[in-house]
């Protein structure tokens, strides 16, 4: 079967797509010929960005399960991409098998492969729908009948923002979620950094123009401000390959022998 034929509906080939890029700088296998043009087209001059990749990956699993110790059971991710394991709700489990999990994304193969992959698996689901309008995510009936927000809830927006313009008004998303949450609650937040490699932004912008997978590079102190309203828990904004709450988690951190040419850095907040 040609890589055409298995293209599902709705899904352009020519288009490239964040979760496929993503998926291929992880090593995954689902992604498409112009998915990988555009990750070669970094990697050709930020050779390390697919340990960025993993040390992002492996941030989430160490806030996650942060967040699953402090006796949160209840996860919202945004922007979720092909599912890669451990899934988060794979991870808080390992904590809780009482964590409940929605996955969040517009595109539709994460929305296939997360449909088999949860097929079975109670108090976990995925729903199609494009973080931008978060409304429309918060009133979806699989997220109001699965996450209480009188209770402590995790959202993660990892890897996502930075495919949200100016324009678009990320912080107001961010705002919209915050309003909902209640005191306990976490967001958990990673961004692609102004202060990468001028070569760096200037291959992934004219890679990606125009398309899907476009990327905004913000400022330390802009990517801050969408954390208005929580307050900064452990080490704060810093690079995702750094942050950590304790010295046992070194073992699962990517080694970067120097700064990556690619910065994405990541933070975690607690509601105010």
């Amino acid at each position: 079967m040609s890589e055409l034929e298995r293209v599902p509906p709705g899904v352009d080939p020519k288009v490239p797509s964040s979760a496929r890029v993503y998926d291929y700088l992880l090593g995954g296998k689902d992604h498409l010929a112009v998915d990988r043009a555009v990750a070669d087209r970094l990697l050709s001059v930020a050779p390390d960005t697919r340990l960025v990749a993993r040390a992002n990956r492996a941030f989430t699993v160490r806030a996650v399960r942060h967040l699953a110790e402090q006796g949160v059971r209840q996860f919202i991710d945004l922007g979720t991409g092909i599912p890669t394991s451990p899934s988060v709700h794979e991870i808080a489990r390992q904590v809780s098998p009482a964590c409940r999990v929605i996955y969040v994304d517009y595109d539709p193969v994460v929305r296939m492969h997360a449909d088999v992959l949860l097929a079975r698996t109670p108090g976990v689901a995925s729903i199609q729908a494009d973080v931008r309008k978060p409304h429309d995510v918060l009133n979806d009936p699989h997220v109001t009948g699965l996450i209480d927000f009188d209770q402590p809830v995790g959202v993660l927006m990892v890897a996502v923002l930075h495919f949200i313009l100016d324009s678009e008004d990320p912080a107001g998303i961010v705002a919209s979620f915050r309003e909902r949450m209640s005191p306990g609650s976490h967001l958990v937040l990673s961004h692609t950094m102004a202060e990468s490699a001028p070569e760096a932004i200037a291959q992934l912008t004219m890679a990606t123009a125009n398309s899907p997978a476009q990327a905004t590079f913000r400022t330390r102190e802009q990517v801050e401000r969408l954390f208005e309203g929580f307050d900064l828990i452990g080490p704060g904004l810093v690079p995702v390959q750094e942050w950590r709450l304790g010295d046992e988690d070194e073992a699962q951190v990517p080694l970067l022998d120097e700064a990556p040419k690619l910065r994405v850095d990541g933070a975690v907040g607690r509601v105010l």
